[in-house]
């Protein structure tokens, strides 16, 4: 598997995990009181990252069709707008750490082997 590096990586990776918070909010809509919850806590000590938070806000108060193709697009704007995702917590670990797997870092691998 050809890895990818640095902030490609990162942002490839955010894409992978945002496309499987679509596809569980398709299955479980209900799943989107986890993201206004955040928002709300979030909200508290935002500093600098307000006005992204205030863009999801208006995401989530609007349709989900709307907003499930925003998060899976791989345009700049929502490449910027992932970085503080208030989706924590919708995906289970599991599911979480399996898209983790498919982007390893390239600085760790072979780390965790024994000689």
């Amino acid at each position: 598997m050809e890895t990818v590096s640095g902030h490609r990586r990162i942002d490839e990776r955010s894409l992978a995990l945002h496309r499987a918070i679509a596809d569980k909010l398709r299955e479980q809509p209900e799943s989107l009181q986890i993201a206004r919850d955040n928002l709300v806590r979030w909200r508290a000590t935002a500093g600098r990252s307000l006005p992204y938070l205030d863009e999801w806000q208006r995401m989530l108060e609007g349709p989900l069709d709307n907003l499930l193709s925003a998060i899976e697009s791989d345009d700049e704007r929502m490449t910027a707008l992932r970085q503080s995702s208030p989706f924590a917590g919708v995906l289970t670990p599991r599911e979480r750490w399996a898209i983790y797997e498919r982007f390893p870092n390239p600085n760790q691998l072979g780390t965790h082997q024994t000689k």
